[in-house]
């Protein structure tokens, strides 16, 4: 049975008309189960659904039992590549349902993605393909096993209609993905009220997010709570860009509609890792500026906070809210350095020899070309994994002079655990990674033979790498 619905004071539909419209779900051909999330449906308390109710309820979407009768399509605007879009809003997707983690008891939505129009389509069809459902289960899954705070694709179900695109061959397959995420709220649901003049809905928004997702931020004084608000939202999200960065991930689409308040990486389209550190990389073939570039996703985030500072200043003062927001680059540096660490599975202190290892590290990823994952993968416990190292594909960029100080750096840093050195996936010489052309070649083989196998080994070989480096859900 599902976990216990949130109360009525925190579900998204006691929001009122004016934030969401009620929809219907499109009525589909087919509906063949493609991947389960059963780790989070554990802790949702859905693991018991049978597969024929699982299909009813993210295939055909029949209530939840204590959720909403009807899914709602969220109403938002937005800055797309800044240029400001007042005509968006879920267009191919709604918000399902809202339940609890059954750990840590904290609100969670059930999200979709391409379950048909809603008054926000235009003119799309509202629908997704199987392939870009398949792209998203492989970035939420394996930069969850990186550390980096993201949605969770918690379903894919293949729905038997055939799709025509302009970005990959056509006909293509159907799907629709559900995800999982702690809010579906955006800084463009706050654009769009400012943009109305709705100040009292900005008000409500705001607060209804505190109450929900953020208690202890409440402030009798309004302008106090909507600065306490965007510092908090802003390190919510310079921990996110940080992870990111150090992930070597880029996400393609930074638009104030894509970033969520509570901080989640979402809606994963042309995403990217790098194969090296590069600051031009980019994702999307449409993003021809470079603004959403691997090494410019910092500032695309702190614009799009400045929007989202810009919403509040009904309820505050500039005064206020400025330094709420200057508390980004802090921020996002002290998350970096934290995201360093993680990934090098060393014990993190707070001192210059820190800030040297950083320093360091990543001057030599920029400077050396070296294989992004590969570096963190070959000094994954620090020193402790010299040896390793050494017998690396790498092996004579570590030995060249151009290393040299990131071995200095190293000295005195400690594994957080060592008994993760001796896990099997330290055993092989090269690390998990989802490059361009590995996407490519573990779609191939659905596409051409309807053959999951290939998927379903980078699922596994995933979340081995996630436990080899005592990485949790």
């Amino acid at each position: 049975m599902p976990s216990t619905p949130a109360r009525p004071a925190q579900i998204h539909a006691d929001l009122g008309p004016d934030f969401y419209d009620l929809v219907a779900p499109a009525r589909f051909p087919e509906t063949i189960l493609r991947y389960r999330n059963d780790a989070w449906a554990a802790r949702v308390g859905l693991s018991d659904l049978a597969p024929e109710e699982w299909l009813a309820h993210f295939g055909r979407f029949e209530p939840l039992p204590g959720s909403f009768p009807a899914p709602l399509a969220l109403r938002y605007h937005g800055h797309q590549f800044r240029s400001y879009n007042p005509d968006l809003g879920d267009g191919r997707g709604f918000l399902f349902a809202q339940l609890h983690d059954l750990q840590d008891g904290r609100l969670l939505d059930l999200g979709t993605k391409g379950s048909g129009t809603t008054p926000w389509s235009r003119t799309a069809d509202g629908r997704l393909t199987l392939k870009g459902g398949v792209r998203e289960v492989l970035a939420t899954t394996l930069l969850e096993a990186l550390g980096v705070n993201t949605s969770k694709s918690f379903s894919l179900i293949e729905m038997g209609e055939a799709l025509e695109r302009g970005d990959e061959p056509s006909p293509a397959r159907s799907a629709v993905l559900v995800r999982l995420s702690h809010s579906h709220i955006r800084i463009g649901s706050f654009q769009r009220f400012l943009a109305l003049d709705e100040p009292r809905n900005i008000l409500r928004l705001l607060d209804h997010t505190i109450r929900t997702h953020m208690p202890e931020l409440w402030h009798d004084d309004v302008p106090r709570r909507a600065a306490s608000f965007l510092e908090a939202v802003c390190g919510r999200v310079a921990r996110t860009g940080a992870q990111w960065m150090a992930a070597g991930f880029v996400h393609g689409v930074l638009n104030t509609d894509n970033i969520n308040v509570t901080g989640e990486s979402f809606d994963y389209g042309p995403w990217r890792f790098v194969p090296v550190s590069d600051p031009a990389f980019t994702a999307a073939y449409f993003d021809t500026q470079g603004l959403y570039s691997f090494g410019r996703q910092p500032e695309a985030l702190f614009w799009n906070l400045s929007r989202l500072a810009e919403c509040l200043l009904p309820l505050a003062d500039l005064a206020l809210l400025e330094p709420a927001l200057k508390t980004f680059g802090p921020s996002l540096q002290e998350a970096f350095a934290d995201a360093i660490f993680d990934r090098l599975g060393l014990v993190r202190t707070r001192d210059e020899a820190a800030d040297r290892l950083v320093a360091a590290f990543w001057g030599f990823l920029a400077r050396s070309g070296a294989p992004f994952e590969q570096t963190f993968f070959d000094w994954y416990g620090g020193l402790a994994s010299a040896g390793r190292a050494a017998a690396s594909p790498s092996a004579a960029l570590y030995a060249s002079e151009a290393f040299a100080s990131v071995r200095g750096a190293l000295q005195g840093f400690v594994p957080v655990d060592p008994g993760r050195l001796t896990h099997p996936y330290f055993a092989g010489d090269r690390p998990c990674t989802l490059l361009i052309e590995e996407v490519e070649a573990l779609w191939d083989p659905i596409a051409r033979m309807d053959d999951w196998s290939a998927f379903q080994a980078k699922l596994t070989e995933i979340a081995r790498m996630a436990e080899a480096c005592g990485v949790k859900a």
